[in-house]
């Protein structure tokens, strides 16, 4: 699993870096004592955990859950107690209280194990999943969306009603979507399979959108169109 620590407190940073470093298959990927600064690696790689201070200027721990891919994993950590009922209500999966113990640190990391495995036991048997879009959770069916285009800040995901914009990055897309039914094909584009109305050259056609396919996928897009 990777981890991201972000806390304005130094000794804080470290003392859980100090934790994460005894844990054999946790890795911490990035440190920030700004939770802005952390937005571009959040955006451009899969992160599973995320150690989040509450008390940081320019935007909270709170402010900056509600902006961030929902289906990262957070673990709020503060000298305040009375941020816990809130921080529960944003689905966070734990509540640290400084100064946090190796067995806090450990019940927290447990905790995080166990929501992995009850969404891996129910996420094949359903056909939707949910988006964060602006200030709401959107409710996606996979038979619905076309392709998935990114762009410099956004993922914007065509569906047959329309786009839906989201914060979300390609590369958590790309390993979350049913991967019988969507493939990336480009740095920018994920398509759904069932929806390709004809290929010509390198380029794909989805309702009337033409998607190019990067030499980089080019052959393990054509071994699944061979093999269809």
């Amino acid at each position: 699993m990777t981890c991201i620590i972000i806390d304005d407190e130094p000794l804080a940073i470290k003392l859980l870096e100090s934790y994460a470093s005894k844990i054999e298959d946790l890795q911490v990927v990035g440190r920030f004592n700004n939770a802005l600064e952390a937005l571009k690696i959040l955006r451009e790689q899969t992160v599973d955990i995320l150690f989040l201070d509450i008390q940081m200027p320019e935007i909270t721990g709170i402010e900056f859950k509600k902006i961030i891919n929902p289906d990262i994993k957070v673990i709020f950590t503060t000298a305040y107690s009375e941020y816990a009922l809130e921080s529960y209500d944003l689905n966070a999966i734990d509540y640290l209280l400084k100064p946090i113990t190796f067995q806090r640190f450990l019940q927290a990391l447990e905790k995080v194990t166990q929501k992995k495995q009850i969404v891996q036991e129910i996420k094949p048997t359903t056909d939707y999943f949910f988006v964060k879009t602006e200030y709401r959770h959107q409710k996606l069916f996979f038979s619905d969306i076309l392709f998935l285009k990114g762009l410099s800040d956004y993922v914007a995901i065509q569906t047959k009603e329309g786009k839906v914009l989201t914060l979300q990055n390609m590369k958590d897309f790309e390993k979350d979507l049913p991967k019988d039914r969507f493939i990336r094909v480009h740095k920018s584009y994920i398509v759904a399979l069932e929806h390709i109305d004809y290929i010509e050259r390198n380029r794909i056609v989805i309702n009337k959108e033409y998607i190019p396919i990067s030499a980089t996928y080019k052959e393990t897009f054509w071994n699944i169109i061979d093999n269809k």
